[in-house]
């Protein structure tokens, strides 16, 4: 249980809290490094748009859209409290069409706190309480495309040229937080999330998202100490809630952590099996060893009743100050829980240090073969030159792609040739920084063919900043 002068704080967060919490941030050094303001992490200082851009190699007809990704990208960087997770969010979209780039555009997410800040006018439409910096994801919810934050934030649509914002709550549809990975269920259109928010620490909610973009439920989850719930998963029966012990820590926020969530070892680790259509009361609660998951692979629903989940897993995370993630990472496994017994059982798929596991949307929730995901580093900056890893979950093997000395890839997202390709035939598109020349690519591989030089290369001449999620959009 959290302690009783945490509880009691809880109850009067407020104007109070923040100002003391301002105080202390103030009283540090102002010029401390920090890993997520320097080097590959140092925030771009202006919007661009770049049309006709040099492209290697040629880029496939077939892929006729946008593909986006979003970041933390502070307009004033102050190392002072600083968490990577925080920064002022900034979107970077590439076009294609007929085989040629036709441009790059980058805008930051026009948040009210932003526009404190001395920043572009903030975008109009309504927000969910004062909290408005949206930096996470960008993907395509109702035909319409959001970007997206937790912990209380509002999504924000963006139009085709990135140009227009406004904040949305789908259509007024949507009465309390959102989430940074809603899933599509490619059977129904419907997106589910999992929301929390922190001056709502002792509820989540399950929300699901009509494949018209309207919300049709926000049921309410009783927790306890404000867990950080960064993904969920469905399978044909269930959503899945992690509840792990990263919790809201008042001695963070007070302490001036701009992002207050640490490592609680009072807080019970465990996966809910929420019923697709149940109430809260209906929950199977399952134990798991104390750990924290970020990202989802894919899960689904095993013949004989049990629930599959393939992850990423850490054994801590955020154990104490620290300016972004840092835990021991186990690397992929797979979770087969027994809704029965309550049981989880825990096996390892890969052992590298990996993240942003993704596999082919159209098979999420149902049994698969294929996901991707990227190496990650040791060292405080996270993201490193780490190879883009195939996991073939059939067959138990594992390919790698190389992108060169120095070079640094992100979050890959996998693009079918067709709507009705065989699982995984198709593309792997993401950013990949060069940091010898600061610039970056748009890098098109082969999704079945790892050891295959790219199929194509467009070359943006600058660097985009490490991100966190983005999408392919295809042209409607």
């Amino acid at each position: 249980m959290a302690s009783t002068v945490e509880e009691t704080i809880r109850g009067f967060v407020g104007k109070g809290i923040e100002l003391v919490s301002d105080f202390n941030r103030s009283r540090r050094d102002r010029h401390e490094y920090h890993p997520f303001l320097e080097g590959i992490h140092a925030p771009m200082i202006e919007e661009r748009s770049l049309a006709g851009l040099e492209v290697t190699g040629t880029i496939p007809a077939g892929l006729a859209g946008r593909y986006v990704r979003i970041g933390p990208n502070p307009y004033k960087p102050d190392p002072r409290g600083h968490h990577w997770f925080v920064g002022d969010g900034m979107v970077h979209g590439v076009r294609l069409k007929d085989g040629k780039a036709e441009w790059y555009r980058n805008r930051w997410i026009r948040s009210r706190a932003l526009e404190a800040e001395g920043g572009p006018k903030a975008a109009p439409g309504p927000r969910h309480g004062a909290f408005d910096t949206v930096n996470t994801n960008v993907l395509e919810i109702g035909g319409r495309t959001m970007a997206l934050v937790e912990a209380g934030g509002t999504p924000v649509l963006l139009t085709d040229d990135l140009d227009s914002q406004s904040y949305s709550d789908f259509d007024g549809t949507l009465q309390g937080a959102f989430s940074a990975h809603p899933h599509l269920d490619p059977a129904t259109g419907e997106q589910h999330a999992i929301t929390y928010q922190s001056d709502k620490p002792n509820l989540v909610h399950h929300v699901v998202v009509s494949p018209e973009g309207k919300v049709i439920r926000e049921e309410a989850i009783p927790v306890e100490h404000g867990p950080s719930i960064h993904d969920c998963t469905i399978t044909d029966r269930y959503v899945l809630a992690f509840d792990l012990p990263v919790t809201l820590s008042m001695k963070a926020l007070i302490g001036g952590e701009r992002f207050p969530y640490h490592w609680n070892r009072q807080h019970k680790a465990r996966v809910g099996l929420l019923p697709r259509k149940g109430f809260a009361e209906e929950i199977v609660w399952c134990d798991v060893d104390p750990c924290y998951v970020f990202h989802v692979a894919n899960s689904y629903d095993r013949e004989d009743g049990a629930v599959v989940v393939d992850l990423v897993a850490y054994d801590t995370m955020f154990d104490g100050t620290m300016p972004g993630p840092k835990g021991n990472c186990r690397g992929l496994e797979r979770w087969v829980i027994d809704p029965a017994t309550r049981a989880i059982e825990r096996s390892a798929l890969h052992p590298a240090l990996q993240e942003f596991p993704r596999a082919d949307e159209r098979f999420f929730g149902k049994p698969y073969s294929y996901c991707w995901s990227v190496g990650i580093a040791a060292d405080p900056a996270f993201m490193g030159a780490e190879p883009l890893f195939r996991h073939d979950l059939a067959t138990g093997q594992t390919a790698a792609h190389d992108f060169g000395e120095g070079r640094i890839p992100g979050e890959f997202v996998f693009v079918p040739r067709t709507p009705d390709a065989p699982e995984g035939e198709g593309w792997i598109v993401g950013y990949v920084i060069d940091p010898a020349s600061e610039t970056s690519e748009l890098v098109i591989l082969d999704a079945s063919d790892m050891a295959a030089e790219p199929v194509a290369r467009v070359r943006i001449p600058h660097r985009i900043p490490p991100g966190f999620h983005g999408n392919w959009i295809a042209d409607t």
